[in-house]
């Protein structure tokens, strides 16, 4: 298991400047969330910060996820829209062009996986329609991915079409592909009441290809410090370590940008001692305290 970091919660850094903290703070995986300021598609000079931000993982020895849940990156008037779910094929078409970036900066990054989700049904297609729609992509995205020798990861997400892993279950019926993964959302599982998330986390084991970690409480869309909510981080980090999980655990706190250096800091030391516990730690940089402390 890798102690990750999602960009998401450095709203108002560049880029580099990001990862370049969560390197020297220690943290070993970082969710690369595109961006307008963040490997954008369209940008003359998105191809020169990828190759810069290729080399400062490399640099840090630290892994990567493309993330793929931008608020306004589309649409500057509409959240997260267009979507796989959308009505019109035009946006459909538009989020798919989309995916078809993310996968180019996984490939070129060697990222672990591409992490997308659903999108929210805003018309009043039938469950059977709207299905038939998201599959329809998602299985243009598959062959995509495919190409690409990439994984998918889709992630339940609240307020959503597919919310819940029993929604994302539904999907599999469906589209049942090795390249279709899970990306699990902890505080999501408590925010939707599926509990204890241990449980989740072992009936998904061979599922999971990310997983974001934050705090939550139930009923509730808002990712918190931890100790704010309900997720109990010894079970939980447990639970993964005993399912065999290897990749990225990323902490999702968009909410903290105002002060992300300090929140990311914290957060780290918070959760250094359950890595060392399971062994999943090896070493501990001290070069940069000095400074991080500082900037307290």
């Amino acid at each position: 298991m890798l102690l990750g970091y999602n960009t998401n919660g450095f709203a108002h850094h560049d880029l580099l400047d990001a990862v370049r903290v969560l390197g020297e703070i220690g943290y070993q995986s970082v969710a690369v969330t595109i961006d307008h300021h963040a490997l954008p598609p369209g940008r003359p000079w998105t191809g020169q910060q990828l190759t810069d931000l290729r080399r400062l993982l490399d640099s840090f020895g630290m892994q990567s996820v493309i993330e793929t849940g931008a608020r306004y990156l589309l649409d500057p008037w509409h959240k997260h829209q267009p979507t796989l779910m959308s009505p019109d094929p035009e946006g459909r078409r538009r989020r798919m062009d989309f995916y078809r970036h993310a996968l180019r900066m996984a490939q070129e990054l060697g990222s672990r996986c591409v992490s997308v989700w659903s999108g929210q049904l805003l018309d009043r297609a039938s469950e059977q329609e709207a299905m038939d729609r998201l599959i329809h992509g998602l299985a243009e995205l598959v062959e995509e991915a495919r190409a690409c020798e990439a994984t998918v990861g889709l992630e339940p997400e609240p307020g959503m079409f597919i919310d819940t892993t029993d929604r994302y279950e539904a999907v599999l019926r469906r589209l049942d592909a090795p390249e279709l993964g899970l990306t699990l959302d902890i505080g999501h599982l408590i925010c939707q009441g599926e509990t204890p998330p241990e449980a989740y986390i072992r009936r998904w084991a061979s599922r999971l290809v990310n997983v974001h970690l934050d705090d939550m409480r139930p009923g509730r869309h808002e990712h918190l410090m931890f100790g704010e909510g309900e997720v109990s981080l010894g079970p939980v980090l447990a639970a993964l370590a005993e399912a065999g999980y290897h990749g990225g655990i990323h902490v999702e706190l968009s909410a903290h940008s105002a002060q992300a250096p300090q929140t990311a800091q914290a957060v780290y030391e918070l959760l250094r001692p359950y890595w060392e516990k399971l062994g999943k730690l090896s070493s501990y940089p001290t070069s940069n305290q000095s400074s991080l402390n500082q900037a307290r």
